[in-house]
């Protein structure tokens, strides 16, 4: 089976709810629940992976304080090789409002100094011919999005099957952010983001218009996927459309569901599963865990 190799960022999350309305200023509100978890769209898309049983590697970075000292702990056996960044650990904390979507307010921390060549250095070592590899939250790690189109044809000079879901960009979908987004697309022969990120970074109103733009910026036979919470996932590969319908369950927390998304998704690419199993595979996985507290994938 070849191994998934997750490329992003990891933090520390600290989700707090529920949140009925945001406070005025000043004033403090008490909420009933609060969880710290190991986060970040590669840290999430990595345990989701590890909870499945598949082939797993994660490589990411963690800061030089207690946090990255949990962080390390947390993954246990797949603990952060090599020096801690010299920065406090990013923290996120995940506002979650009665409907179970969440706010976040993310600290720069040790993601905006990770250095691409640490990454460099591990895909050399480590990626082999035919293992899949996500390049997931590349947004929220600057210097790693600056070397990105490298590290993308370092990828493909390794023979290795690139996925790509960058997350959302801090500043926004600017004319120059678009334009990295599309110099990344050449080089990848997957792309899995959410439905308003698609249309963001198209420009196309309805998702199927949004889908054949940017599998245009892609090589012939890409895949790309769009993941739309209760609507489920819709996958297209060479012109034809793919679907996956959501099941109807009661959501209680929806934090890194398209991120648990991309653990079942890949996992079923590995297995060399169609593109209809592995989005069906994708939703069921994501759907679990946003229905279940504490958290279950399996």
């Amino acid at each position: 089976m070849p191994t998934i190799h997750v490329v992003g960022n990891l933090n520390v999350d600290l989700i707090m709810g529920t949140l009925p309305a945001w406070p005025a200023i000043g004033t403090e509100v008490v909420l009933p629940h609060s969880e710290l978890r190991l986060g970040g769209s590669a840290g999430n898309t990595a345990l989701a992976l590890k909870a499945i049983g598949a082939r797993c590697n994660l490589i990411a970075a963690r800061g030089d304080d207690v946090f990255g000292t949990w962080l390390a702990q947390q993954l246990g056996s797949d603990s952060l090789p090599g020096t801690p960044v010299a920065a406090p650990t990013t923290i996120s904390v995940g506002i979650v409002d009665p409907s179970g979507e969440r706010t976040f307010l993310t600290s720069a921390g040790h993601l905006a100094l990770w250095e691409p060549a640490e990454v460099t250095a591990r895909l050399s070592a480590e990626v082999q011919p035919g293992d899949w590899v996500l390049c997931a939250g590349s947004f929220l790690c600057p210097r790693i999005a600056t070397a990105q189109s490298e590290l993308l044809s370092q990828l493909k000079r390794l023979d290795a099957r690139v996925a790509l879901d960058p997350g959302w960009p801090p500043e926004g979908w600017t004319d120059d952010v678009k334009a990295t987004m599309r110099e990344w697309l050449r080089h990848c022969e997957c792309l899995v983001i959410n439905e308003i990120e698609a249309t963001s970074l198209s420009g196309q109103a309805e998702v199927a218009a949004a889908a054949h733009d940017l599998a245009a910026a892609m090589p012939l036979g890409s895949i790309v996927v769009i993941k739309r919470g209760p609507d489920g996932a819709d996958g297209w590969q060479n012109g034809k459309h793919h679907h996956a319908a959501s099941p109807k369950v009661k959501v209680i927390d929806t934090i890194g569901a398209g991120d648990i998304f991309n653990a079942g998704f890949l996992r079923a690419m590995a297995d060399k599963r169609g593109l209809n199993d592995a989005l069906a595979a994708g939703v069921a996985l994501a759907s679990r865990a946003i229905s279940t507290s504490p958290r279950q994938i399996v």
